[in-house]
């Protein structure tokens, strides 16, 4: 038997099979209730708008450049078009610094890439995106806990930070409707995270996929405005802004975008060349006809539905859930985040669930970089109808009731 292991580079170690991308395999059982997967409804995709753009692409003179190579920096509309969209969000911003990648999962492995050295330390929050976590750990980095309201010193991550054998590199959040909480950074969690940034001298990576999706409460400036706002120009700027058009049009065309200062701009292309050339120009162009069209009529459509579900699964985990559980009340996004009393495990929670209760969700542990919180789990309401989020809120309700029992 060949010795596959000794030949992977030593990074290899740290890569993890994905307990989501698992759990999705359970989509296919008709008797799971699941409540897993993060995943936008298809039944809410603008299919037939798709098929207009496409066939419009095929149907004219653009098919050619369409099924081309092309620039890595991304189809010049689409950016032109994410310019006039950053500014409605007040990041003034240039064509210079848009750069589109295939999905904001393929942003983050460039990011993690650009600025990790092995050692060096991220600060991420507890907990944090799953997938983030993947996307780093191929980077051999230590990881520090980023509190946004919370008070260390910059001193104490400096010191952390050299002990591992590195620096502080970066602060990576999801600062609007977190994967996996639901929760928001307030504003003045956002002022203290660019605070602790500039006092290290290290970039913010701000993921923003789901910022598009506020149900209600008063939208809070992304953190790259506020730096924008203080320092007059986005090429003063170290907040790295990443988006996506995943939850919002469709995450099988693999569509996402960086917005930030020129100079990052411009590492990230040269990646991106090395790497695969350039995201597919043809689902690039299809994007850029659809979200011209309707982005807003479509963002208004699924926030009505995944506000409604929201709701439903809210008011069924008041109704259900025993006493000693606690959970999140998200303004938006697709996630709420449940706390279990301490000493009750999240993941021996599920396999009884699977067994018993015929629910999946997501046990909270994947989501700590250190490994802590194994009472937690994360339940996903977007692809739940009324009749599915009652029934199994219900039943994972009686689980656990029984389990606190006895």
């Amino acid at each position: 038997m060949l010795n596959w292991e000794g030949m992977f580079a030593t990074r290899s170690s740290r890569m993890r099979a994905s307990e989501i991308r698992e759990l999705l395999k359970l989509l296919d059982r008709p008797e799971i209730i699941s409540f897993a997967g993060g995943i936008p409804d298809p039944a809410l995709f603008p299919d037939q708008e798709f098929k207009e753009a496409y066939a419009d692409i095929f149907s004219s003179s653009a098919v050619n450049s369409a099924l081309q190579y092309s620039v890595s920096e991304g189809y010049k509309p689409l950016r032109e078009w994410l310019v006039k969209q950053m500014a409605a969000l007040n990041i003034p911003c240039e064509l210079e610094n848009v750069f589109i990648v295939s999905g904001s999962q393929q942003g983050l492995d460039y990011l993690g890439k650009l600025f990790l050295s092995p050692d060096d330390t991220a600060l991420v929050t507890w907990p944090t995106y799953l997938g983030a976590l993947q996307a780093f750990n191929a980077y051999e980095p230590t990881y520090d806990q980023l509190t946004p309201n919370g008070n260390r010193t910059p001193d104490s991550y400096r010191t952390q930070a050299a002990a591992a054998g590195g620096k502080v590199k970066f602060a990576y959040l999801s600062a609007d409707f977190a994967n996996p909480t639901g929760e928001t950074v307030d504003q003045a969690g956002r002022e203290k995270v660019l605070a602790l940034a500039d006092e290290l001298d290290i970039a913010v990576i701000e993921d923003a996929a789901y910022q598009s999706l506020r149900y209600n409460g008063a939208p809070v400036a992304p953190i790259l405005a506020t730096e924008i706002a203080r320092k007059g120009h986005i090429n003063n700027t170290r907040t790295i802004y990443c988006g996506s058009f995943s939850k919002t049009l469709a995450p099988g065309l693999r569509v996402g975008f960086i917005v930030a200062n020129a100079p990052v701009i411009r590492k990230l292309v040269l990646m991106k060349q090395a790497a695969d050339l350039h995201s597919s120009t043809i689902n690039q162009i299809a994007i850029a006809h659809v979200a011209e069209r309707g982005f807003e009529a479509q963002v208004a459509k699924i926030r009505s539905v995944y506000s409604h579900r929201r709701n439903v699964m809210l008011a069924a985990l008041e109704k259900y859930m025993p006493a000693g559980t606690s959970w999140t009340k998200p303004e938006g996004g697709m996630f709420i985040w449940v706390t279990l009393p301490d000493g009750m495990d999240g993941a021996a929670l599920l396999a009884k669930s699977l067994e018993t209760a015929k629910v999946a969700f997501v046990p909270g542990k994947a989501f700590f970089a250190d490994g802590s919180g194994a009472n937690t789990f994360r339940v996903s309401f977007s692809c739940a109808n009324d009749q599915m989020i009652e029934e199994g809120i219900s039943r994972l309700g009686a689980l656990i009731t029984a389990e606190i029992g006895g």
